[in-house]
This record gives structure tokens, sequence and C-alpha cells, in this order.
């Protein structure tokens, strides 16, 4: 039987077992990709991929010097893309017509259609795929969309985005049709859908965007354009110099509104962090963290948000710095 010198003592072993029953505060989780990412010194060179058999494809440098036509295209079930290198096409980088596949510690950049002044889209990774993660990948540099889907408003569903880095920024020197010093790129993540399909379920977690911001080649640059019959839940995210961080869309008729969720982000040096447009209903903001140099926290075009707007939380989130280096806190 546990024996106690004083007063002070008990209560201070009963205070340990107390926290001993409570849960531990979750660390905060690391953002955007990190370690490997990308193809090795000894991967296998192509100019094109297409994979129409299960299976993993991995250390590969798919270099499209340039080519018009798609340089990954995936049409077959089961398969996982590991730590490839994807660039200088003309065209979409990776398209998935497929169902559970991962694409993974992918590097992907350089796919420019067009030229600044008459852009086109090349998207870093699109197609209409169900059950679809994309993971710890790094895509920059695309003329469209880093992710979209699907240009064709076709049907496309449960896609898991996380621990990636969605960016652009002025060229680094002539590539394609453009110049150095031009800035591509609509977003980093755009949706499609129409309201006769099911609704489309989409989850983005532990991802860093940064630099959709002008000069650019269209307005209401956005991170996030999650628009049409989708379902977003954004989690644990941070934002850094962009025009607009999260550009959520409401609206009926052919297409339909989005139903958003944001849990615990940060935004940086952004002009706006939430656009509301066209009475999107559904709408949940929970723990939105505004850092230095934020502009404006939301703003509404069209109509203001409908039922189900929930806003709450806000806090005041680390040094930009540390975040990205250690995360978020919760």
């Amino acid at each position: 039987m546990q024996q106690f010198s004083s007063c002070s003592s008990m209560l201070a072993f009963l205070a340990g077992v107390a926290a001993l029953g409570q849960a531990a505060e979750p660390a905060p989780a690391p953002l955007g990709a990190r370690g490997s990412v990308g193809c090795g010194m000894n991967a296998t060179r192509v100019e094109r991929l297409s994979i129409t058999r299960p299976g993993t494809y991995e250390n590969m440098l798919v270099d499209g010097q340039w080519t018009d036509s798609t340089l990954v295209k995936i049409t077959a079930d089961n398969v996982t893309l590991r730590n490839c290198e994807i660039r200088n096409g003309k065209h979409n980088a990776v398209t998935v017509y497929a169902q559970d596949v991962t694409i993974e510690s992918c590097k992907i950049h350089h796919v420019l259609a067009g030229t600044h002044e008459d852009q086109r889209d090349a998207h870093g990774i699109t197609g209409r795929p169900t059950n679809l993660t994309i993971r710890n990948c790094d895509i920059g540099l695309t003329s469209g969309d880093s992710i979209q889907f699907d240009p064709g408003r076709g049907e496309w569903d449960n896609v898991l985005i996380e621990n990636c880095t969605l960016w652009t920024g002025p060229l680094p020197e002539d590539a394609a049709g453009f110049k150095k010093g031009q800035r591509p790129g609509e977003n980093a993540i755009d949706t499609k859908q129409r309201a006769t399909n099911p609704r489309s379920r989409l989850t983005i977690r532990n991802c860093v965007f940064y630099g959709w911001s002008q000069p650019s080649q269209i307005s209401n640059m956005a991170a996030l354009n999650l628009k049409n019959h989708v379902e977003a839940r954004i989690e644990n995210c941070l934002f850094r110099d962009n025009e607009i961080c999260f550009r959520v869309r409401g609206g009926a008729g052919e297409y339909g509104g989005a139903q958003v969720r944001i849990e615990n982000c940060a935004v940086y040096q952004s002009q706006v962090a939430v656009r509301a447009e066209d009475g999107i209903r559904d709408l949940k903001i929970h723990r939105l963290g505004l850092g230095d140099g934020v502009g404006k926290r939301l703003v509404t075009a069209g109509r203001e948000p409908g039922a189900g707007f929930e806003d709450s939380g806000e806090f005041r989130p680390p040094p930009l710095a540390e975040a990205i280096k250690v995360g978020l806190s919760r």
C-alpha cells in the first residue's frame, strides 16, 4: 500500500494519477512534402508512360521533352506511382481514369500549354478517379491547376490529398511558350462536377499552398477553388503568399454548389483568407489561424453564406517559419 509522508506528497501523487488518465495532447503533424520526393540517380528515363496493368511503378524520370501529349496515363486499377519525377510537357502531367490508385513522393513540374498571354490548361494531376490518394508530392509550375477533377465534369469520388506542397511562382528561365519571370497557373486545386452526378468527396490535409497570386494568368487566383457538386474537407493546412486562399463557391443549376469544411488551418501573407461566393450553404470554418500579412479574413461575393454557415475558433498561429518546420498546434 502506498505510504505518504505528508498531505502535499499525497496530493502530488493524486495529481499524477489524474494526469495519467488524461489523453496526451497530439503533436502537430508535419506539413507539406517531406523527405525523398522525386526519382533517384539511377532512375529509368522515359518520354511518356502508359500504365495499363496493376502494380507499383517507381523511380522513373518521365521527361516529355515538350510533347503535346499526356506524360503519364493511368487506366489500370490498383496502381502505385512512387518516387517519380514528371516534367517538360505541353499537356497534362498525370491523368487517372481508374480506381484504387496511389501517387506518392512524386515531383511534377513544368507542364505548360499556350503562353502567358494565351493560357491553355496543362494540369499536374487530373482525370476521373475513384479512391485516389496523392501523398507527399511536390507539384508546381503548371499552366492549369496543380490538381483538377474533372475537366469534363464526369463522376469521380473519394480523393485524399495529404502532405503535399502545391505551388507556383515566377519561372526561373524561358520554358515552352512562357518567358522567364512569368507566373503560370490557375489554382492549386480546382473542382468540377455536375449536380446530376453523385456528390464527389475530397479530403485535403497537412498540405502547404503558396504562390497563387498576381501577376498571374487569371483574375481571382486562388489556392483552393472549391466549386460545383462536391464535398470538401480541408484539415491542418498552411497557406502563404496567395491572392485568395479558400475560394468556396455555392450556386445551383447544372453544376450545383460545394459543401466545404475548414478545420485547423493557418493563413499568412495573403490578400484574402476566405472568399465565400453565391450563397454557399453548409460552409463550416473551425479554427482558422491568421498570421502576419493577411489582408481580409472573410469576404463575400454574390450572396452571403446560406444555411448551415458556422465560423468559430479563430486563433493566432505560430510564426510562419516555425509552422512550416513543425506544423500547427491544435
